[in-house]
């Protein structure tokens, strides 16, 4: 796996860390840590919302099953945004997993 490929990815928060890690690169290792860690807490962060997600899609169950509302569009749309950012972190983590899998293989 070519691991610029991972620069492909369509969200918004992780391209613009991606563009602000990438644009302040220079060779000091700081600034490749800093690099790191702002792509790191991009993650993080949308791990977090996918968490929000998914609990309020529960909440959105609960309330429905317990007859508190009879929306069902609202509760469609948080079954598939929970589904949604679900499948788009599940994603994020297999490249991110081959990725290190292939570094892990590379001879030195």
């Amino acid at each position: 796996m070519d691991i610029t490929a991972l620069y492909n990815i369509s969200s918004g928060a992780i391209q613009t860390a991606t563009k602000n890690s990438i644009a302040g690169v220079k060779t000091t290792t700081n600034d490749s840590e800093d690099a790191f860690g702002a792509i790191f807490q991009t993650a993080l962060d949308n791990i977090n919302q996918t968490n929000s997600y998914l609990s309020d899609a529960e909440n959105e169950e609960l309330k429905f099953a317990m007859g508190l509302t009879d929306n069902t569009h609202d509760l469609t749309i948080a079954l598939e945004k929970a589904s949604t950012a679900l499948q788009y972190t599940v994603a994020v983590r297999d490249r991110l997993m081959e990725a290190y899998k292939e570094l892990m293989q590379m001879q030195i």
